[in-house]
């Protein structure tokens, strides 16, 4: 379950992503900018874009490192997608480079009407679970259900008031993922 992040120099912030083996990296396409690099384990590396998406369609990129600069153990390992989709309620783990933390599977029935279909995986807790490009693993079986998107929160009308209010974290789920990933680069 190791997360790297990615980082662009240009911007005052990171992102993060999830190292799947054979020096390739997936994370969100917003946090990658013209000159990625990725920082796992300890080491700072050069990385090439293979594919990229589109915030507005699919939130991925997906990215290339030199595996032979990673220690054995990193070059040896190799993250599953999970085969089956999520279910609301399901426990999962959300892992970001300082730290794990757990959530549930929420449905998207408790979104806004607007949003349902648009983001029909996400998860509760929004303080706790990391940023863009965090994975999203099954609890149980430990594989890749997903990669953290973006926020959801509802934004109070001029007229009642009040603070804007985070609800949920969309994640693009791992079958998009597999979908995205070109065939000569899956295993």
């Amino acid at each position: 379950m190791r997360s790297t992040f990615c980082k662009n120099p240009p911007q005052p912030w990171t992102g993060h992503g999830v190292y799947l083996g054979r020096g390739l990296v997936i994370t969100a396409y917003h946090v990658v900018g013209s000159n990625p690099s990725v920082r796992i384990a300890g080491i700072d590396l050069p990385a090439k874009a293979i594919k990229e998406g589109s915030f507005e369609q699919v939130d991925l990129t997906l990215l290339s490192i030199d595996e032979k600069k990673l220690p054995i153990y990193l070059q040896m390992r190799r993250m599953p997608l999970c085969e089956k989709p999520s279910w609301p309620g399901e426990s999962v783990i959300v892992a970001i480079p300082e730290s794990t933390a757990r959530s549930r599977i929420m449905s998207p029935q408790l979104l806004p009407l607007n949003v349902r279909t648009k983001f029909p995986t996400v998860i509760r807790d929004v303080a706790t679970t990391g940023n863009s490009g965090s994975g999203v693993f099954d609890a149980g079986s430990k594989c890749l259900l997903g990669i953290m998107s973006s926020k959801i929160y509802v934004q109070p009308s001029a007229e009642t008031g009040g603070e804007r209010r985070d609800i949920a974290k969309y994640f693009v789920p791992a079958l998009t993922i597999r979908a995205f990933i070109p065939t000569e680069y899956r295993f």
